[in-house]
């Protein structure tokens, strides 16, 4: 009976774990889109602010690689990294999370749509994956390691179409 309870016990630890990194990823989108107003960036000391709540979501040494959008290691950087951006608006969706946890690590695969408006009003599609590692810190799943491919960016008007047969080729 001992052995069944622990079992149990470690299932319903595992899944809390994936749901607790299902969160993590779900505040990270929903911190990057929010320092963006009706006329872009907001001012400064509101992003600051959030680039902070942003940083806080990683690790001390964690490394964010954006692809073209560069790349930052550690907390301090990555939160320097959030306070400007490329962009004048995005709003970031993460679906098909694909999660492993291995006691205090884990893994973790999220397809990525981001619609999002480059400087000049050009608003864009972009599409990708990130491959995610998380670790617990104090108790807390924190990101390790983002990295995204984009798999395209293309413009409103022209549409994924081209963009993707691209990939496909």
């Amino acid at each position: 009976m001992q052995d069944e309870i622990q079992a149990l016990e470690a299932r319903i630890r595992a899944l809390e774990d994936v749901e607790a990194i299902r969160r993590l990823k779900a505040r990270y989108g929903e911190l990057v889109d929010s320092r963006f107003g009706d006329e872009g960036m907001l001012e400064p000391s509101r992003v600051a602010a959030i680039a902070d709540e942003i940083a806080a979501l990683f690790t001390v040494d964690a490394v964010w690689d954006g692809a073209a959008l560069g790349s930052s290691r550690g907390r301090d950087e990555i939160r320097e990294r959030f306070l400007t951006s490329t962009l004048t608006f995005s709003w970031h969706f993460f679906v098909k999370p694909r999660i492993e946890v291995d006691g205090d690590w884990a893994t973790g695969r999220w397809d990525i749509l981001s619609p999002c408006t480059m400087p000049g009003d050009r608003p864009f599609w972009m599409a990708g994956v990130e491959d995610d590692e998380y670790a617990r810190d104090g108790g807390v799943w924190k990101h390790a390691s983002m990295k995204l491919r984009v798999v395209f960016m293309s413009p409103y008007e022209r549409g994924w179409a081209r963009a993707a047969k691209a990939v496909q080729t």
